[in-house]
């Protein structure tokens, strides 16, 4: 009995270790949560404004003829995914929702050959086990996301879609939409069309939207040099911006479903904490009385011998 006590203490204490631990871990994420929300809730209207901004342009110009704008003929043969994870684990099912529906979507486009730009070791990982080829990884960015990180994967996408390798650009991110709840998300990131307004942040961006009077949203413009120039100058900084906020989108929703990982954790380890409590007692209680059995058996052999 005493060997089984002490085999419970040393649980006990090893779930209570744990538990200081989930529970760190869920502070942290806590924290860096309201950081990563605020920063993707901040430049919401930012990435909406800029794409307002290309559809004021087609008011005044053939931006058909623009090659981000102009889509290919027929299916896309060749596919572009440009995939947002994070780098750690310990977030739920963030990695592996993001992943499934990423490759789902690209699965539906029918593209005979699929590359990927991956953000985030995990979703590369899943890339490389699917069996895809990925074109670059980036890691280290989706924790504390900044403009300058992202630039390149904009490019990239930009670059590779100009150059004919990729008949479609695909974006897939988690969307944030409460620390409760985060969806996952693929947009056609590229030709840029009306599918853009499904952009991260689209959404509420449109609600406010909804609230400006027609009356005082100008009518007329006037482009300088030419709306050309404006469109070759502004569709590349319009990509980079939807792709730095499906970063911002994806790192708020990775932070709130650690923390909502760690919370469930440090509740399962109180439980079994509960539960070992008792489990102890019975057996310490079991103990006692088996103590007291064999002293009353020996004084009653004593008291028969005499």
């Amino acid at each position: 009995m005493a060997v089984q006590t002490r085999s419970i203490k040393r649980r006990l204490k090893s779930v209570r270790n744990t538990r200081k631990i989930t529970k760190a871990m869920e502070l942290v994420a806590a924290s860096k949560m309201r950081k990563a929300v605020s920063s993707a809730l901040g430049s919401r209207p930012y990435a909406k404004i800029a794409w307002e901004t290309v559809r004021s342009v087609a008011q005044v110009a053939d931006v058909s003829l623009h090659p981000l704008l102009k889509p290919r003929e027929g299916k896309p043969a060749k596919a572009l995914l440009v995939l947002i994870t994070s780098d750690r684990g310990l977030a739920g099912g963030f990695n592996a929702n993001a992943v499934k529906h990423a490759l789902a979507e690209v699965r539906k486009t029918g593209a005979s050959s699929v590359s990927a730009v991956c953000v985030g070791r995990r979703g590369a990982e899943a890339v490389k086990r699917a069996g895809y080829p990925v074109l670059a990884s980036f890691v280290d960015i989706t924790n504390k996301p900044s403009f300058a990180d992202i630039l390149p994967i904009g490019r990239m996408a930009v670059e590779e879609y100009l150059a004919g390798r990729c008949d479609t650009v695909l974006l897939a991110y988690t969307d944030f939409v409460s620390a409760l709840t985060q969806r996952p998300a693929v947009l056609e990131l590229l030709p840029l069309d009306d599918e853009a307004r499904k952009a991260p942040g689209g959404k509420a961006a449109a609600e406010a939207e909804a609230f400006t009077p027609e009356a005082s949203r100008p009518s007329d413009f006037t482009f300088e040099p030419s709306p050309q120039a404006v469109l070759d100058a502004l569709l590349p900084r319009i990509v980079e911006a939807m792709t730095y906020q499906a970063v911002l989108e994806s790192a708020a929703s990775e932070h709130s479903a650690r923390m909502l990982a760690m919370r469930s954790a440090s509740d399962a380890a109180s439980e079994m904490i509960d539960d070992l409590n008792f489990t102890f007692n019975q057996a310490r209680q079991a103990g006692i009385t088996q103590e007291i059995a064999e002293i009353s058996s020996g004084k009653a052999a004593l008291e028969s011998s005499q």
